[in-house]
């Protein structure tokens, strides 16, 4: 036991274990670092370009800075057609979507978690195969089904499902969540004469706060940046959000014919900057409520 107990300490104090050890946990840190480095750099491409003057955008060769910046741009972006309309536009579609995929997924995966009813788990099970469909293959049959109930050029597809649910992968991250918690808290509740509800709203939920974070967080990334959907169900340019308010500025051309790639560019910035701040501030419980839902990889 001595014997091994010396060598473990000798291998743990060679300087050469050492050298070895800061060198690989160097290597992989630069590696890190490069891998970060070459994913921003079409991020910043798009970022520098923005402040680019117009006829700056598509030189050949190309340059990377500009020769004076532009900050035109912006307000240029912000007053032309009807960007500060999208903007507002999928703001609330994003905020009313965002919140009913938290409510009715907490719910469903507080029925799944606490419920004892038959076909549950058969239920849960079809529940989370309906993440292996493709959003293309459901595409054409919720278009037509839109197309029948009235729902075409309005915002009703894209807010209204999103309470009945708010989907499986968020179904699976409360329900995760929630068999963690001891059932002593319902029970106690329960003697006090709580019902269901007032468990989940007063017991369960506060409770999952990194879980609502979580799923807060990605729904808003995934509503903010919808592009597909959105693009069938509307009609009316004014009634555009942001995405495809972008797609606008590529394929139609202004009144005076001018080139609209740098407001292009700046109005593809102004959309990202939300998104980061979001995921910054909220990147703490984002990365508490992964690990504590028991999905982390």
């Amino acid at each position: 036991m001595s014997a091994l107990a010396t060598v473990t300490r000798r291998t743990v104090r060679d300087p050469l274990a050492i050298a070895r050890y800061l060198i690989a946990r160097a290597l992989l840190h630069a590696l890190a670092i490069g891998f970060g480095v070459l994913l921003m750099v079409p991020f910043a491409w798009a970022a520098i370009s923005s402040l680019k003057p117009v006829e700056e955008i598509r030189l050949l060769p190309p340059t990377f800075w500009p020769s004076r910046f532009a900050w035109s741009n912006y307000p240029d972006v912000w007053n032309s057609t009807m960007f500060a309309g999208w903007v507002q536009n999928t703001v609330v579609i994003t905020v009313i979507a965002a919140l009913g995929t938290v409510v009715s997924a907490a719910c469903a995966g507080y029925a799944f978690a606490r419920f004892r009813f038959p076909g549950r788990t058969v239920l849960f099970a079809l529940t989370l195969s309906t993440m292996m469909l493709p959003q293309e293959v459901t595409l054409i049959p919720q278009y037509l089904l839109y197309y029948l109930l009235g729902w075409l050029n309005t915002y009703l597809p894209l807010t209204v499902p999103f309470w009945l649910g708010g989907g499986a992968f968020f179904i699976f991250l409360f329900r995760q969540f929630f068999m963690t918690v001891p059932q002593d808290l319902d029970e106690a509740a329960k003697i006090d004469g709580a019902s269901y509800f007032q468990i989940l709203g007063q017991i369960m939920l506060p409770l999952s706060l990194p879980v609502l974070a979580t799923a807060g967080i990605i729904s808003f990334i995934n509503h903010w940046n919808s592009f597909i959907f959105p693009l069938i169900i509307l009609n009316d340019p004014e009634k555009f959000t942001v995405s495809i308010g972008l797609r606008y500025f590529a394929v139609s051309p202004s009144s005076d014919a001018k080139p609209t790639d740098h407001l292009l560019l700046a109005g593809s910035i102004m959309m990202t900057i939300p998104i980061i701040l979001l995921f910054f501030f909220g990147q703490r419980y984002f990365v508490r409520g992964v690990v504590m839902s028991g999905i982390k990889g």
